[in-house]
C-alpha cells in the first residue's frame, strides 16, 4: 500500500475523475460500518490518489444518511494524508454568484448528529482543537489552483451545515443571510471533524449552485437548478483538482497531521483493548 495518498471526495455531480490511471475499486471495512461506496484508487497528476463518491455511485445516499466516520476512516486506512472535498452549496450573500467557488474556513453546526462526528468514546476520550477547522495550508494551495484555472473564487467564508434533506425554510435562509454567514450545505462539517481526529489535512471546494431562498428576486432553490449549475462547474472542478494535487507536498508535516498529539486525555494504561484495536490506524503513533 502506498504510504501517503491524496483523498478526493466528490459531491453531487462528481462521481468519477477523468484521467485517473491504474484504477482499482477497493472495499474497506471499518469499525463504524460501511462507507458510502467502495474507494477508487489510482494515479492522477503524478500522485497516488483515492476517490470516494460521497453519495455513492448513482447518488443513493442522502446527506443525513452519510456515515462520515466510515468514509474518513476508510480513507485513513488507505493512506490518505490529505483530503480535497468538492460539494454543492447555496449562497447566503449576493457577492457569491451561482458557479462561483468558495473555499470555507469556518463552519456553523446546525446538525443533530454531532456524536456521529467523532471516532472517540468507548473508553478513550479526546478533544481536538477545532478553532480553525480547515487546513490553512491546503486551502492556500486550493486557492492558488482555482486562480490558475481562471475560476471566480472566494478565499474563506463560514459554511452553515444544515441536516436536510429538505432545503432551508425562507425564515432560516433569511436569518443565516442576516447573520453574515456565507454558504449553506449539508455535508462538510462531519468530514472536517473526522478528518481532524484522523490527522488528515482537509479542505473543501464549495461550488455555488443557487441563492438558497433568502433572495426575494431569485427563484427558490430546486434540484433542477442545482444540477444545471453543477454540470457547468464539473469540468472546472476536475481541472482544479488535478492542478492542486500536483502542488501538495510529498510528506505530511503540517499541524493538522499531529492533531491528536495533546488531545487524548485517557491514560494509555486504561485504553480498552477493543477500542484501541479498532482505532489503531489513528492511534498507532501514540501507542
Amino acid at each position: 500500500m502506498t504510504k501517503h495518498r491524496i483523498g478526493l471526495i466528490g459531491g453531487s455531480g462528481l462521481y468519477h475523475i477523468e484521467g485517473l490511471t491504474r484504477q482499482k475499486w477497493v472495499k474497506v471495512k471499518t469499525p463504524f460500518g460501511s462507507p458510502s461506496d467502495d474507494f477508487l484508487t489510482g494515479e492522477l497528476a503524478g500522485r497516488e490518489v483515492v476517490f470516494l463518491p460521497r453519495h455513492a455511485r448513482g447518488h443513493r445516499i442522502m446527506p443525513s444518511e452519510l456515515n462520515h466516520r466510515a468514509n474518513i476512516f476508510g480513507l485513513k486506512k488507505l493512506g490518505a494524508a490529505w483530503i480535497l472535498s468538492v460539494s454543492a452549496v447555496g449562497s447566503l450573500q449576493e457577492r457569491y454568484r451561482p458557479c462561483d467557488i468558495v473555499l470555507p474556513d469556518q463552519f456553523i453546526d446546525k446538525t443533530k448528529r454531532s456524536f456521529e462526528h467523532t471516532f472517540f468514546g468507548r473508553g478513550i476520550v479526546a478533544h481536538v482543537a477545532f478553532a480553525d477547522p480547515i487546513c490553512g495550508e491546503l486551502r492556500g494551495l486550493l486557492f492558488q489552483s482555482c486562480k490558475g484555472e481562471g475560476a471566480r473564487v472566494h478565499n474563506g467564508g463560514a459554511y452553515v451545515n444544515m441536516e436536510g434533506p429538505a432545503f432551508s425554510t425562507r425564515a432560516e435562509s433569511i436569518t443565516h443571510h442576516q447573520l453574515g454567514y456565507d454558504v449553506i450545505g449539508m455535508t462538510n462539517l462531519g468530514e472536517a471533524k473526522c478528518a481532524r481526529e484522523a490527522e488528515i489535512a482537509y479542505a473543501t471546494m464549495a461550488m455555488i449552485t443557487d441563492y438558497d431562498c433568502w433572495k426575494a428576486d431569485e427563484a427558490p432553490v430546486t434540484v433542477e437548478m442545482i444540477v444545471a449549475n453543477l454540470m457547468k462547474n464539473a469540468s472546472q472542478a476536475k481541472a482544479i483538482l488535478k492542478r492542486v494535487i500536483a502542488r501538495i507536498p510529498r510528506e505530511p508535516n503540517w499541524p493538522c497531521h499531529d492533531a491528536l498529539k495533546n488531545a487524548i486525555l485517557t491514560d494509555k494504561k486504561l485504553w480498552p483493548r477493543k477500542t484501541k484495536a479498532d482505532l489503531a490506524p489513528l492511534l498507532k503513533k501514540y501507542m
